[in-house]
């Protein structure tokens, strides 16, 4: 299987002997050796199911398989990498922030609502299941790692959203006066609550 590496805090490098991967096609920087890019199509499967499935969500998750021997180094507009490990586990990913995945992997794209009515902006999510590893970009620094316990939900900007991982149950909070306290948006927009037990990652800088 393809091994995926924090090379710097913005670069992933994979090494390939023989494997393949997957990555968000326009993000290899550079590679060497012997490798073949072709596209993957679109996260979520593949045929016609995921093509409905992208027309009605309007996700636009292009994939590009690499494969072969060498070394690939993928990055995406100077934002910090993360590489998360699964051992039979899922992932749910905001679509946006999935840069690579190697493994035995499947993955699936839901539509999880809007942001809110004024942006009309989509909240798509990736699930990533199976045994592998997950490359996560986030903005404005590197993840932040919060745990939930069931005494202690969270709720999240959907904007900060990166990834979730555990026994999580998302929910979706309306009554956000918080936001408007602050200064963000006219109270029509949701915030993320997760209940149960696990781990949600979060970037410092909003969408």
């Amino acid at each position: 299987m393809a091994q995926l590496f924090e090379k710097s805090k913005k670069v992933i490098e994979a090494q390939l002997a023989g494997t393949s991967l997957r990555a968000i096609s326009g993000s290899m920087i550079a590679y060497e050796g012997t490798v073949q890019f072709k596209s993957a199509g679109f996260g979520g499967g593949d045929g016609l199911v995921a093509g409905l499935k992208r027309r009605a969500t309007g996700e636009s998750l292009a994939l590009m398989e690499c494969s072969g021997n060498g070394r690939v180094f993928f990055a995406v507009s100077g934002q910090n990498v993360t590489v998360v490990n699964l051992n039979n586990e899922t992932l749910q990913v905001e679509s946006q922030q999935l840069l690579a995945f190697a493994g035995n992997l499947r993955t699936n794209v839901s539509f999880a609502g809007l942001r809110g009515a004024a942006t009309g902006a989509g909240l798509f999510t990736t699930t990533v299941t199976g045994v592998g590893q997950v490359a996560l970009l986030s903005a404005g620094g590197p993840l932040i790692h919060l745990e939930v316990s069931p005494q202690y939900p969270l709720v999240v900007d959907p904007d900060a959203f990166v990834a979730a991982r555990g026994n999580l149950n998302q929910s979706f909070v309306t009554d956000v006066s918080w936001r408007t306290a602050v200064g963000q948006g006219s109270g029509e927009t949701f915030s993320l609550r997760w209940d149960g037990q696990g781990v949600v990652l979060i970037q410092p800088a909003e969408r």
